[in-house]
């Protein structure tokens, strides 16, 4: 069994850490408080290969692995999670592009992404339907040779800055069967009745942009039909193997962020004459969060690794138990790096405040805790455990 990265994974690993040590610490906290989209650090971010480090390289793209997105998920969110998912999220959607659109379509949309031209999108949930996803009312009518688009879109990142999503709509009503029936297709947000309203007020990863869409007979092409008509929820469920992956590498990132700053922290700080790290229920609490950090590493690295080298896997199994399990830790080593601050970790001159808040949310976007457990109970019941 190996369990390293390669040298060339350890090389991007290292250049990742110092980017973000470098772009992204010294101006989190202004981001957060301002709610503020993080242009500059998104370009610079871009100079190193990082928006669309996915998109193959025919299309200008890094072409990175599952492995390697993962591992510079880790490094940018151990950072600051709100600016980490503004870099990772610039080509939100365009998965669907690289597996199912057009040629034209994937020098059109893909290689301005890819150079931090264009950041795009994945309008997906609505005000009625998150986890249910078959349950969207958002309509495409064929008219002629365009799409007429109405509805609504709720909690979509990017939202205000995007310059395309691909928005899943349905397009074919009386098909049958719940998931039939549903397409995805690309809306340039410059058309004619799309309108975006950024959602403040968020609890955590405030510097990114979220946003409800509207759309309001909003025409497009044909050609802006990705793959095919009345298969797009079918599509769109072939990526969340690896999107709920994603979201377990943030949570190993957003830990050992709180984590290492946790353990500075009780270097640093005296109490009775001491530095509280010196005390034994300091130095457990730190070695229960690290522990659990490793094993949950571990777990996202399994679950990454074999999306593409492992055809006997249960990709679904072991994508859910990495996403439900790396999102626990986040949420459990967060709240105890914050103990460990007392009082200071309470107001927001500390890092570890931002962590505590930003943690939550990868207990909810790409699927709830309680679907991911879901899953993996189907899972187990349908097929083992391997």
């Amino acid at each position: 069994m190996e369990f390293g990265l390669t040298e060339e994974q350890k090389q991007i690993r290292e250049e990742v850490r110092k980017f973000a040590e470098n772009e992204i610490k010294p101006v989190a906290g202004e981001y957060d408080r301002e709610e503020k989209y993080p242009h500059d650090v998104v370009d610079e971010a871009a100079k190193m290969g990082l928006t669309g480090s996915g998109i193959p390289i025919e299309y200008g793209g890094a072409g990175y692995s599952t492995v390697e997105n993962m591992v510079i998920a880790e490094e940018l969110f151990a950072a600051d999670p709100g600016i980490a998912l503004c870099v990772m999220s610039t080509s939100f959607g365009t998965e669907n592009i690289v597996e199912f659109g057009t040629d034209e379509q994937k020098e059109e949309y893909l290689e301005p992404v890819a150079r931090g031209e264009k950041i795009s999108g994945a309008a997906i949930s609505e005000p009625h339907a998150g986890s249910d996803v078959s349950s969207i009312s958002t309509t495409a009518e064929k008219d002629g040779d365009e799409f007429v688009i109405n509805g609504n879109k709720m909690w979509i990142t990017n939202g205000t800055v995007a310059d395309f999503v691909v928005a899943l709509c349905e397009t074919d009503p009386d098909a049958a069967g719940r998931y039939n029936g549903f397409s995805q297709i690309i809306i340039e947000t410059d058309r004619d009745g799309f309108d975006a309203d950024k959602i403040t007020g968020k609890m955590g990863i405030r510097s990114s942009d979220t946003a409800e869409l509207i759309f309001d007979d909003v025409r497009v092409p044909e050609e802006n039909l990705v793959g095919t008509r009345g298969a797009g929820f079918l599509q769109q469920m072939q990526f969340f193997d690896e999107t709920r992956t994603g979201v377990a590498a943030q949570g190993v990132g957003i830990a050992r962020g709180a984590a290492e700053r946790a353990l500075e922290y009780a270097e640093e700080r005296e109490q009775f004459g001491q530095p509280i790290g010196e005390f034994q229920a300091i130095q457990h609490k730190l070695s229960d969060m690290f522990t659990k950090i490793e094993a949950a590493r571990l777990l996202t690295l399994k679950s990454a690794w074999a999306v593409e080298n492992d055809a006997d896997a249960n990709l679904t199994m072991l994508a859910s138990m990495a996403k439900e399990y790396g999102s626990r830790v986040a949420v459990d080593v967060a709240n105890e790096a914050l103990q460990i601050h007392g009082g200071a970790g309470y107001v927001d001159d500390f890092d570890v405040e931002r962590f505590y808040r930003d943690a939550k949310i990868t207990q909810i976007y790409e699927g709830t805790t309680e679907i991911q457990k879901n899953i993996i109970a189907r899972e187990l019941q349908e097929k083992g455990m391997a």
